[in-house]
């Protein structure tokens, strides 16, 4: 970052440059942030032995999983070649069974060493405890004749777990929807347990309450039931005191996966976190980590951060207590993430073409985002734009260079490049529903293009083709049309071959969203296709189940409207790896630009006292907030302001 950034802020605020020192900032990692959770695509099922699996629970090195069953009434015993990658999980073949003692078992739990186990239920409304004479070995596994009866606090008990020491113990409920805290005089000895009178309702997030767990200091806990079916944090002031618990306003909601789950527990540093449910009978992984920016205050007092995922940002090395420690922090709002359409926002930037053609019609950027071309049915050519600054919209200019596509069709409406610029395809409706081939002998060089009289009809798929797209290999080629509303497949047995096209009789309707489908946009992987429609003026999304094969595509029920700046949208691109979208449109000649970026989610340590007590909110895609920060006790605390909103 240059010590003298300098930029307009909105809201009558005065541009402002900074000259101070430029400090680092020192990245990191913590766990348990489920507010930042995504799931690894790594699952296990334990249906063979299960078809109710109520809870599950690790050993301490990850090595060893333990699932309890309600239809067996057994804990069942799991083996991971690499610890707490659930991907790995074997059946050891070793159970043991419960019915003795409870014949609906809902709880699980094991002391710190394996040696001691619980199990709680719905028939006896009683936490048991079980002996392990070699820890962690369920062949080993004795009842001790020693119970607690929990039903003056709760007549389903589904959930039990034990404080870092043993010396506190915690009873999930379904009656009360509430979490119950008892002590134990001697450690892990249910026989020494004793009701605390303290309890802590979740009634008001969760109204089936299924499992709990603490992280490793007990300053968090964490909650998920089968009604929302979603994970809620909440925050302990004193650990492991639920007595000063409050709702964090944060859940992660693990529907896509599972719509009963029944437990949720964490690897040993929070970073990884497990659920097993009722709908799939398999065990869920999933990554829970929250990015740290630690600014380091001996190194300068002024900051610039643009973060690429969700960031919790930190202080460190102020001055000695009694001297002035302050800070500037610039925080910059890029989002990750692409393609996002329900965050989508429009730029307020647009680029005209009309001087080019008063009807455009198709769309195409290179892959580093510094050329563009436009085909149009004004005067049925492709024109060539550059731009200053990669996906800019803001940057771009005419080159003049131009190619006439008019003796192969009159009515252009879409274009597609080869990914090494030397073929170019046009669709049109205008000589026979067809696709067009060319040849550029420099690459990208339009004004190098020659026919290749080669084309293709699609004519007995779609009478009004309006656009083109190939997958990044060139063996398949799709293109959307308004008579059939829908996305047609091509095979191609010799890649970039039009004269080697066949229909692959593979199709995605998208009548129900809308009946004139302009154009459509694959992400990279080919697991999600966009299509701009007409008669609505939005962009809907797809999901691929098979990546490339549109016969695969389902609605997802997300769209985003561009109404308010094309009422005629003609063709649609993405770019910056999906966070950057562009719609073309014949009602107004005009390319329009969007952002399609998750935006990073920015919190703060306690350690932060923010001005009128409530950290800012983070700042907007492509805006920047000023952040200040001072100390005068060695970093005890910190006294935070907002002094800029919505920097541009």
């Amino acid at each position: 970052m240059a010590n003298d950034k300098d930029f307009k802020v909105k809201n009558g605020i005065q541009p402002t440059v900074y000259h101070e020192g430029v400090g680092t900032v020192v990245s990191g990692s913590v766990g348990y942030s489920i507010a930042s959770a995504s799931y690894d695509n790594k699952s296990f099922s334990i249906g063979s032995e299960e078809t109710v699996p109520y809870k599950i629970r690790f050993n301490n090195d990850g090595t060893k999983l333990f699932m309890l069953g309600v239809v067996s009434d057994k804990v069942h015993q799991y083996t991971l070649s690499t610890a707490f990658d659930i991907s790995t999980a074997s059946y050891d073949s070793v159970n043991f069974s419960v019915a003795s003692q409870e014949t609906d078992p809902y709880g699980l739990a094991f002391n710190n060493d394996g040696t001691k186990m619980y199990i709680t239920g719905n028939t006896s409304d009683s936490i048991f405890q079980y002996s392990l004479s070699t820890g962690f070995d369920l062949s080993t596994a004795s009842y001790d004749s020693v119970s607690l009866s929990v039903t003056s606090q709760d007549t389903i008990p589904t959930g039990i777990t034990f404080n870092s020491t043993g010396s506190k113990l915690y009873m999930l409920g379904q009656t009360s929807d509430e979490v119950h805290q008892y002590s134990l005089s001697t450690v892990f000895d249910l026989s020494t347990a004793s009701y605390d009178s303290v309890s802590f309702s979740i009634a008001s997030q969760e109204t089936s309450p299924m499992d709990m767990s603490f992280n490793s200091d007990g300053t968090k806990m964490y909650i998920i039931g089968s009604s929302s079916d979603a994970v809620f944090q909440y925050s302990l002031s004193t650990g492991f005191d639920i007595s000063t618990a409050s709702y964090d306003s944060i859940s992660f909601n693990v529907n896509a996966q599972d719509s009963g789950p029944r437990a949720v527990v964490f690897n040993n540093d929070g970073t990884k976190m497990y659920i097993v449910g009722t709908s799939q009978d398999t065990v869920f992984q999933y990554s829970t980590v929250l990015t740290t920016n630690t600014l380091d205050l001996s190194t300068g007092s002024v900051f610039e951060i643009t973060p690429t995922s969700d960031i919790q940002v930190g202080l460190s090395n102020p001055a000695a207590s009694g001297t002035v420690s302050q800070a500037t922090l610039l925080l910059d709002q890029a989002g990750y993430g692409g393609y996002d359409l329900s965050n989508a926002s429009y730029d307020s930037v647009s680029f005209s073409v009309t001087i080019q053609d008063v009807a455009p019609r198709g769309l195409f950027f290179k892959s580093d985002g510094l050329t563009f071309f436009m085909v149009g049915n004004g005067t049925d050519r492709v024109n060539e734009y550059t731009l200053t600054k990669a996906w800019d919209i803001t940057t771009a200019s005419f080159t003049a260079n131009i190619f006439s596509v008019a003796n192969q069709e009159s009515f252009p409406r879409g274009l597609f490049f080869k990914t090494d610029g030397t073929k170019m395809y046009i669709v049109g409706g205008g000589s026979g529903d067809a696709i067009y081939q060319y040849t550029l002998s420099t690459a990208w060089d339009i004004t190098t293009a020659s026919y290749d009289s080669i084309n293709l009809s699609v004519a007995s798929q779609d009478t009004v083709a309006t656009d083109i797209r190939f997958k990044p290999d060139g063996t398949v080629m799709y293109i959307s049309g308004t008579s059939s509303d829908s996305i047609h497949q091509y095979t191609l047995s010799t890649a970039w071959d039009l004269s080697t096209a066949s229909y692959a009789s593979k199709a995605l309707s998208i009548a129900s969203q809308d009946t004139q489908p302009e154009s459509f946009y694959f992400n990279e992987s080919g697991s999600k296709v966009f299509v701009l429609g007409i008669i609505n003026d939005n962009v809907y999304q797809y999901a691929l189940s098979t990546a490339w094969d549109v016969s695969t595509g389902s609605y997802d029920s997300v769209s985003f409207g561009v109404s308010s700046q094309e009422g005629a949208g003609d063709s649609l691109w993405f770019g910056n790896n999906g966070s950057k979208m562009f719609v073309l449109g014949s009602g107004t000649d005009t390319v329009y630009q969007y952002s399609t970026a998750t935006p990073a989610t920015i919190t703060y340590p306690s350690t932060l006292e923010f001005s009128g007590g409530t950290a800012p909110t983070s700042p907007a895609v492509g805006e920047t907030d000023v952040i200040t920060f001072s100390t005068t006790d060695g970093g005890t605390s910190y006294q935070a302001v907002q002094a800029i909103d919505g920097a541009k």
